[in-house]
């Protein structure tokens, strides 16, 4: 007994030196260690080191063990819960104009939307075709019947998008020009700020591209264009984010 209590006493003595980890450690070498190292004062100690302020006036009903167990270890990023919105419930209007000449015009369900190309044309540029087949999330929509653009031309594009749910429209892109394009990667680009609900007031600067992928045709004064891709690459890179975004956005 005085052996234990002798131990105890050297404990007590080492413990407020060590620091988190090895005092946790310290709690699994016997039930002895565990039930001394227990005493919220040793924690106390660990926690005045890292976080000396809230040792001045700590939280009600926290202990020193708990604050420390709790926010020591980084944390892990949470897994994004199932959306409430699903493609099947939503439909994507696009236009495409020249000047005041429309272009292209398409009602298209979520769902094809998702599906993307699953034929592309034969013909295609292999860098289109190797990004089509990446693993990255794309959605894409086929252009039939393929249409031409002289290059030069103003081409803006506007994107609203329905659901069935609510039977409410909210806009993903509105009279965006298409003012760069990457003759390379056979691709013209344009993008607008996507507009989140009220309810949302600390999300913002999150861009809605659009991208005319376009044939090789040997012509560099003309995109002869084949599908339309839509991405939210600055947030969302997943089934699953993407569908949260478009929850999130400005519905009327």
């Amino acid at each position: 007994m005085a052996k234990d209590w002798s131990h105890g006493e050297v404990l007590k003595a080492i413990f407020p030196l060590l620091d988190g980890k090895d005092l946790i450690a310290c709690m699994l070498v016997c039930r002895q260690w565990r039930d001394i190292a227990k005493d919220d004062y040793f924690w106390k100690c660990i926690c005045a080191r890292r976080w000396p302020s809230i040792c001045k006036r700590p939280p009600p009903s926290l202990s020193y063990h708990k604050l420390f167990v709790t926010f020591s270890k980084p944390q892990r990023p949470q897994p994004l819960l199932p959306p409430r919105l699903s493609f099947n419930d939503l439909e994507f209007y696009v236009d495409l104009w020249s000047d005041d000449q429309l272009l292209f015009s398409e009602a298209i369900s979520g769902s094809m939307l998702r599906m993307g190309i699953k034929n592309p044309p034969p013909g295609i540029p292999e860098v289109l075709r190797v990004h089509l087949d990446g693993p990255d999330y794309k959605m894409v929509m086929h252009v039939d019947p393929r249409f031409t653009i002289p290059l030069g031309r103003t081409i803006t594009v506007s994107i609203l998008i329905g659901r069935r749910d609510t039977n409410e429209v909210a806009c993903i892109v509105n009279k965006s020009v298409f003012d760069y394009v990457d003759g390379s990667a056979f691709r013209a680009l344009a993008y607008d700020y996507l507009k989140f609900s009220p309810g949302h007031p600390f999300i913002s600067g999150i861009r809605a591209w659009v991208s005319l992928l376009f044939m090789a045709n040997g012509n560099d004064n003309i995109i002869d264009v084949f599908g339309i891709e839509v991405d939210f690459c600055d947030a969302a890179s997943s089934e699953n984010e993407v569908l949260w975004l478009l929850d999130m956005l400005d519905w009327k």
